[in-house]
């Protein structure tokens, strides 16, 4: 099968690539080779490339340390709708949506898919892609795929949680928890196998919550990496307070599934860790006090 994947010099658009080229034909071009922004670069692509799939990871998204840049809502819907415009020139394609489309305030635990467009997002990348979800939900080969937390390498070890865990260790500095809060986090090895599974059956509905449907507190992370570095270092937790849940629910996507195996969470992390170990060289220990300060 021939899969267009965007973004594939992103975080995970590159451990897709990783993932998925011994089984299928990936063609992950770089921004220079396909401007999603630009429409007729886009039709002129899919018009002729012909492909059984566009697993679609490209995003414009914020971070604590960037913020969000002021064109984030036009970039990821136009991105979207100019892949979207040309549907009939593919087989189907995979949206990568995210928890965030939900809105985040007054979320519940382990939000069901039934939740979306209760209310409408306030941020503008949540909005983004509640807005591409509304579209997708009308076309008959669009489907979503609605991630919540995803953690490999590759990934901003500077801000993201559980990469940023494993850098502090094994720079030999204390893990920083601001405050404590319950996430559901799906490693990237994890999403590329549920990925596959929607690239060689046909979805039944229109939008997935890919998740564990299991949440771990950011504190019991910062134990999986302590115990994965076989030292013991300091973990700090600013607020005691716990902050609200970010988890979904998978029970649609498992029962159509038939199940999936998925990791130990501890094994995942440990794996990530040797990583960050194996090449601490890339890290720079001055970009890791982002949350020192009280």
């Amino acid at each position: 099968m021939k899969i267009l994947l965007t973004g594939g010099s992103g975080f995970i658009g590159r451990n897709l690539v990783e993932e998925l080229s011994g089984r299928y034909q990936i063609v992950a071009p770089s921004s220079a080779e396909l401007n999603l922004l630009d429409a007729d670069c886009v039709r002129e692509f899919l018009s002729t490339g012909h492909f059984d799939t566009v697993v679609h990871t490209a995003t414009t998204r914020s971070n604590r340390r960037t913020g969000a840049p002021v064109d984030m809502l036009d970039r990821n819907c136009r991105m979207y709708f100019n892949l979207a415009r040309n549907s009939q020139f593919f087989g189907r394609m995979l949206h990568l949506g995210s928890g965030a489309e939900y809105g985040r305030a007054g979320l519940p635990s382990r939000v069901h898919e039934n939740y979306f467009d209760t209310c409408v997002p306030t941020d503008p990348y949540g909005f983004s892609k509640y807005i591409c979800t509304k579209h997708a939900e009308t076309q008959s080969n669009i489907y979503v795929l609605r991630l919540f937390g995803v953690f490999g390498k590759y990934e901003a070890w500077d801000v993201r949680f559980i990469s940023n865990a494993c850098a502090r260790v094994v720079k030999g500095k204390p893990i920083v928890i601001r405050q404590d809060v319950k996430f559901d986090y799906l490693h990237t090895s994890e999403l590329a196998g549920l990925l596959t599974w929607f690239i060689e059956h046909n979805p039944k509905q229109k939008s997935y919550n890919v998740c564990r449907g299991e949440a771990f507190t950011l504190s019991r992370l910062a134990e999986m990496v302590a115990e994965a570095s076989g030292d013991s270092p300091q973990i700090i937790v600013r607020n005691p307070a716990m902050g609200a849940e970010y988890s979904g629910d998978n029970s649609r996507l498992m029962q159509e599934m038939g199940g999936y195996a998925f990791r130990r969470m501890s094994d995942s992390v440990r794996e990530l860790y040797l990583w960050y170990r194996e090449h601490q060289d890339m890290i720079d220990a001055q970009q890791l006090t982002f949350d020192d300060s009280e």
